[in-house]
């Protein structure tokens, strides 16, 4: 039981009485005034409901907010009883049309109209058996399928199925007692409904969502008329009796609390949370309950509203003869019976608390304070003030534990350095721990406070709660894990974290850990063989040499599978993964940087499955293969490896990289590499240099004879090799000899001059060669002469026929047409080279009409000839070239000046009229020319 007098007292309404509009003349309104004998009310809709009970008046009246009063004529004596539905336009009312007792109820929907006035759906009489009686009380559910009356006599009648309707509905009596019904009242909850029934002397609950309506007896007092009703959710729906010592709370099946309010009371009313209560002034005498609202005009009534959640009294006010108090567009509005309207208007939340703030905190009640700021719905941060001052409060009574409390309701709020900062001292370490602990839990801490955190369990030695902190679900991360990581190394929990790296995927937290700290190489290689490709790739670029020191065999086989067909062990790329990835083997070769055994198998192990390996593996290989065979003193294992060094050479992957290679061998001596590099980059001249350097004679002929006709220069390079030699090469001088008179690779004077050098070479040597050059020489010679004698005859004979043309007539004895070979006839034509031709047969096939037919094939010859001299007169580079690689340079030179490229040559083919003696000769040249090409 909650005493009434230790409750604290609060204005958290404002009363004014309500007056009339102001008038044009914006005079001061005098207060509304409504009219008199009004004593039952409602409200809802949007209206304030009233009925009078003057005998003959029988009106109902409704004001709205703009105060313009309307009624209507709904008895024809007097309304008893009135019930607005807040969720409906539906108005039930009961009252009297004849003198006596014979209540009728009407349903009014106030939507509808008859003639000016509300539709009246349906009328039917209160009578709960033969005998009349007077009506005490009524309620309607606001589904309108149940409908109750309450009778002095102790009957309740209960309307079932659509109260709208006679035809859809069912009246039965329910209760029947020996004590007035005072008080009902419907409760939904879900699909269940019950009815409270309150009378004089006792309460029952009827449940009417079940057949034949159990019901269960509450209490054995009751109380007066007006005196119960029902709260909403925030009580959860219970039904509140009010009587002259204490005010209780019913569920349907048993009896909820109750809070000592002494005095007579009148009326009860639940509006928004609030108890609002009307009780005597305790300075008159108590009536009787069941007329408690007849008091005496002159009675002072007491209007007390009550917060039963927070325990205080939000206001109390005294006024004279209240007939109710109704809720309507927010506020409270008291009747009295001189007709005044007073609206009691509540202060909005902030103008509460700031009202009662400064009281309760300086008496120290936070807690009344908190409970009022939530039950006002006040927003996070105000609560959040109210909680620091709390907090601030106990911490300075030294109660860190309660301050701690208060502190971590203020998270999301107060900046949580404020709190930090007063808990940092070793005996608050606890305190300090639960607040970074709820911090990390709101998923509202920085890597700061998850450093702190930690620190602080470490500290504790509490390693129950350190496992509990980072063992938390995977879904309820609710701090760094990475700082996680850091602190825990730092302070030698390493299994810790390694935990933490391993679950959340820090691969490389979990890598350097293992490695640095734990020393465990093969755990920290087999967690790499389960990550995806590209983790896994580049954890061992980053650990390889730490991991392939401490471990190598292990090492090299995960990198062969790595650069190969790699698949996670444990299968973390899903089964979609159905072909395997590969990484570049070459990038891995730093990895075995002091591991030749390993790099070795590592590289022939990739050469052999993945023909198409990088360069960067064959070149590591063959220096690989060429170090050991290099340093190797077994005979036998020396040309093991030399036969592989040299089988690797000749596999075809070192032509893009042919330097490299030839450096490799050459560094290493590797002699047979080398000349097979030289060989395949056509370095012939570079071959027999290594021969000469190695003074290996014979191995000299050899390539000049293997590679003599692709270069030609090797003989003449050979024979001054031999030439500068001061021993005695004549055997070898004379085979390049005959080679070089055979091939006539160099004028003899050059050869002379080559071999003037050496001491040893005699005139002897060379005898054979020196005899036969001269004999060749002399038949060149000779035939020359011939040609030239020739070409002189030739040319006298030429000469001679072109003066007889130019000198004698030219006789035509053609008898024959050479084209279609018939006899000639006029008109003919003919040609000074001796063909004759019908006229229309040169008309047919002649291209022009001064070139005969018939030699015309072989003079266009001999002018494209010209042609295509004058062309080549500018083809230096393709003179040079013909000069560099031929063996007789003369004939390339004298072909050349043949051909006019070193003479300008005028070239004229049509004479005009005025020609000069050079333009004749030009044209006997021509001439010339093509006579000659046609006699051949």
């Amino acid at each position: 039981m909650a005493a009434y007098l230790q409750w604290r007292r609060f204005v958290f309404f404002d009363r004014e009485t309500v007056r009339e509009p102001a008038g044009p003349d914006g005079a001061g309104a005098k207060p509304f005034a409504l009219p008199p004998g009004i004593a039952v009310c409602d409200s809802g809709r949007g209206s304030l409901v009233f009925g009078d009970i003057l005998c003959g008046a029988g009106a109902i009246w409704f004001l709205p907010r703009s105060l313009q009063l309307s009624s209507f004529q709904a008895y024809k004596l007097r309304v008893t009883h009135l019930y607005q539905l807040k969720q409906h336009s539906i108005l039930v009312s009961i009252g009297e049309d004849e003198e006596g007792i014979n209540p009728l109820v009407k349903v009014w929907n106030l939507e509808k109209r008859d003639g000016g006035n509300p539709l009246c759906t349906r009328i039917f009489p209160a009578i709960p058996g033969n005998k009349p009686t007077v009506v005490s009380c009524l309620t309607v559910h606001e589904n309108l399928n149940f409908m109750a009356i309450g009778f002095a006599d102790g009957s309740v009648v209960l309307t079932k199925g659509d109260i709208t309707r006679d035809r859809h509905s069912k009246t039965q009596v329910l209760h029947e007692g020996s004590y007035p019904v005072t008080g009902l009242a419907f409760r939904q909850s879900g699909k269940t409904t019950h009815l409270f029934v309150v009378t004089t002397e006792n309460i029952q609950s009827y449940m009417l969502s079940v057949k034949d309506y159990p019901h269960l007896e509450l209490d054995t007092h009751g109380c007066g008329l007006r005196c119960s009703s029902l709260s909403d959710p925030s009580q959860d729906l219970q039904f509140i009796v009010a009587g002259n010592e204490c005010v209780y709370l019913y569920q349907p099946d048993e009896r909820g609390p109750c809070f000592a309010f002494e005095g007579q009371k009148l009326i009860v009313h639940w509006y928004r949370g609030y108890l609002i209560i009307v009780s005597k002034d305790r300075k008159t005498s108590p009536k009787s309950e069941f007329a408690g609202n007849e008091a005496q005009n002159s009675d002072k009534q007491v209007l007390n509203i009550y917060d039963l959640c927070n325990k205080f009294i939000a206001y109390s006010s005294i006024f004279d003869d209240i007939v109710d108090v109704l809720a309507e567009w927010g506020s409270l509005y008291v009747l009295t019976r001189d007709g005044k309207i007073h609206v009691l208007q509540e202060k909005d939340t902030q103008t509460k608390l700031e009202a009662c703030k400064f009281m309760l905190f300086r008496k120290n009640l936070f807690e009344m304070a908190i409970n009022l700021a939530k039950s006002h719905h006040l927003d996070s941060d105000g609560l959040s003030e109210i909680f620091r001052q709390y907090g601030d409060h106990l911490y300075n009574k030294g109660n860190h534990d309660g301050a701690i409390q208060q502190y971590i309701r203020t998270i999301g709020k107060l900046e949580p350095s404020y709190v930090i900062r007063k808990f940092l001292d070793a005996q608050r370490i606890h305190n300090l721990t639960a607040y970074l602990q709820m911090l990390h839990l709101q998923s509202l801490a920085n890597a700061d406070h998850t450093t702190l955190l930690l620190n602080c369990y470490t500290k504790l030695k509490d390693s129950s709660k350190l496992e509990e902190f980072i063992k938390t679900s995977e879904s309820e991360v609710h701090f760094d894990v990475e700082t996680a990581i850091k602190v825990l190394r730092q302070a030698g929990y390493y299994s810790h974290a390694v935990y933490l790296a391993e679950k959340h995927e820090h691969h490389e937290w979990y890598l350097k850990i293992q490695l640095e700290d734990i020393k465990n190489y093969q755990e920290a290689l087999h967690y790499i063989g389960k990550l995806p490709f590209e983790q896994a790739e580049s954890n061992m670029k980053r650990y390889g040499k730490i991991l392939m020191h401490h471990v190598p065999n292990e090492t090299t086989e995960l990198l062969k599978i790595l650069c190969t067909d790699y698949r996670p062990s444990g299968g973390n790329e899903g089964p979609g993964m159905l072909e395997g990835k590969k990484a570049n083997s070459e990038e891995f070769i730093p990895v075995f940087a002091n591991n030749s055994r390993e790099l070795k198998a590592f590289l022939e192990h990739m050469t052999e499955v993945q023909a198409d390996s990088p360069q960067g593996v064959y070149d590591t290989l063959l220096e690989l293969r060429l170090q050991n065979w290099a340093h190797e003193q077994d005979e036998q294992i020396k040309e093991k490896l030399h036969n592989e060094a040299l089988i690797l050479l000749k596999s075809g992957r070192f032509k893009t990289v042919f330097d490299k290679a030839l450096v490799l061998c050459q560094m290493h001596n590797f002699k047979d590499g080398v000349l097979y590099l030289y060989e395949q980059g056509k370095l012939f001249q570079q071959i027999m240099h290594y021969h000469m350097q190695n003074e290996q004679y014979k191995k000299v002929i050899e390539v000049c004879e293997l590679y003599g006709d692709q270069e030609a220069c090797l003989w003449e390079q050979a024979l001054g090799y031999f030439a500068r030699k001061e021993e005695n090469c004549k055997e070898y001088i004379a085979a390049v000899l005959k080679h070089i008179e055979n091939k006539n690779l160099m004028p003899p004077l050059l050869v002379v001059q080559t071999l003037a050098h050496n001491s040893t070479a005699t005139l002897s040597v060379i005898k054979d060669y020196l005899v036969n050059k001269l004999q060749k020489q002399s038949r060149q010679i000779e035939q020359d002469e011939q040609r030239i004698q020739k070409y002189r005859e030739e040319t006298t004979r030429i000469r001679l026929e072109i003066e007889e043309l130019k000198a004698s007539p030219k006789i035509f004895q053609k008898t024959k047409c050479s084209i279609c070979t018939s006899a000639l006839e006029l008109p003919s034509v003919h040609f000074l080279c001796g063909h004759s031709f019908h006229q229309h047969c040169f008309e047919s096939y002649s291209e022009s009409d001064s070139e005969c037919p018939t030699c015309m094939p072989e003079n266009r010859k001999v002018m494209d000839m010209i042609r295509a001299q004058e062309q080549k007169r500018d083809l230096h580079d393709q003179f040079q070239h013909q000069l560099k690689c031929s063996n007789d340079g003369f004939s390339v030179v004298a072909d050349y000046f043949g051909r006019g490229v070193f003479n300008k040559l005028t070239l004229i083919t049509d004479l005009p009229s005025g020609k000069t003696a050079a333009t004749i000769e030009a044209g006997l040249q021509r001439e010339l020319l093509i006579h000659t090409k046609r006699s051949t």
